[in-house]
């Protein structure tokens, strides 16, 4: 990690203002004003001088785009089959203590439609890299679910696939694809991943998927084993390079099944601060509050919000289900946070003058 000269705490918090300030699309747009990595570090080392009003600043920059408007989606948990053996993920292929599912395709219409009368206009199919799962069983259910549903939009969640493949998810009608690059670093991949998986490729994917016309969104955990704040700092360079139209990011969440169990969790105020420099970045992205900061905090999800967040994904995967879609201990998803929760969520969106918005939700340019 680079060392930063220590200043004196007015001059360097005025400095760090000016800094974030300056993180705007406006100033990404010419990659002559790309915010540098040195830059990014020093507000991250620095982010409890700063972190109300980066927050404030993030918080504002929401409500000019998106009013007081906060975009729910349907997420429809698949499959907890994976071919990969990540060490962070608790449905890790090599997790030997855990129930194994897979939803028919007549399951996850149903899915769709509970969803639809409830009110959501986008579903996300999310599973583990399941090989059962072919691009001709998925573009069947893709075209399915649009052909009954038309006027909803399509996310997937599918891990890593080629070209090719991404090209036929979006000629069958798919909209949007997650796929979380964890991290911009390639050595601090492999210690999270085993040899077998490759982070160029990873990164590929979300070029491919770019290039397709995908609303396309990247991400990353944090406070994930062995992660530095210089990786950090790597991490949102690349986001603001890719420029990608969704962010995910929440605190690394240890699951006792995996080589990571004795790992502690991401920190809850690191991660509400790289939620806000997001937002200013990127002032129109679609942003996340996501299962893990509720998972960590009772009020994560609220508090996500406040910090530049404008999306909830509430789980409308079948209830005898959701408790074995477990990536990590705890996943808030299992108890409170679900689609039947959805006038608990109005409330205590009430409270901080937000309300639900049940349309698409569409990233605009």
């Amino acid at each position: 990690m680079e060392v930063i000269e220590k200043q004196p705490e007015n001059s360097l918090q005025e400095k760090l203002i000016s800094l974030v300030d300056k993180i705007s699309i406006a100033s990404v747009q010419d990659k002559k004003n790309l915010i540098k990595k040195n830059d990014f570090l020093l507000l991250l080392q620095n982010k409890d001088l700063i972190f109300d009003y980066t927050r404030n600043k993030a918080n504002q920059i929401r409500q000019e785009n998106f009013s007081n408007k906060i975009y729910i989606r349907a997420l429809i948990e698949i499959s907890n089959y994976c071919k990969n053996a990540c060490f962070y993920c608790g449905i890790n292929c090599k997790n030997q203590n855990i129930q194994r599912y897979r939803l028919s395709s007549e399951q996850i219409m149903e899915c769709c439609k509970t969803a639809y009368e409830l009110g959501f206009r986008t579903f996300v199919l999310q599973g583990g890299e399941d090989i059962f799962f072919t691009d001709e069983i998925i573009c069947k259910l893709i075209k399915s679910i649009k052909e009954k549903y038309p006027d909803c939009a399509i996310t997937l969640s599918l891990g890593e696939k080629s070209k090719e493949s991404y090209a036929l998810y979006k000629q069958a009608g798919a909209d949007r694809y997650l796929l979380r690059e964890e991290t911009a670093n390639p050595e601090h991949y492999q210690k999270l991943h085993p040899k077998n998986m490759n982070h160029e490729n990873r990164l590929e994917c979300l070029r491919s998927l770019k290039n397709l016309g995908f609303q396309t969104g990247a991400g990353f955990m944090v406070g994930s084993p062995f992660q530095t704040l210089d990786d950090i700092a790597q991490d949102l360079c690349f986001i603001q390079s890719l420029k990608p139209e969704m962010v995910g990011i929440g605190p690394f969440i240890p699951h006792e099944q995996t080589e990571f169990a004795k790992f502690p969790s991401g920190d809850l105020n690191l991660t509400l601060f790289i939620l806000s420099l997001i937002r200013i970045m990127f002032p129109k992205v679609l942003l996340p509050a996501t299962t893990a900061l509720s998972s960590i905090n009772p009020e994560g999800r609220i508090l996500g919000i406040l910090s530049g967040a404008n999306v909830v994904m509430p789980n409308v995967s079948p209830m005898e289900q959701r408790k074995n879609y477990a990536l990590y201990n705890n996943k808030a998803s299992v108890n409170e946070e679900s689609a039947e929760g959805l006038i608990l969520l109005q409330k205590q969106l009430d409270k901080i003058n937000c309300k639900i918005d049940f349309s698409r939700g569409d990233y605009q340019q």
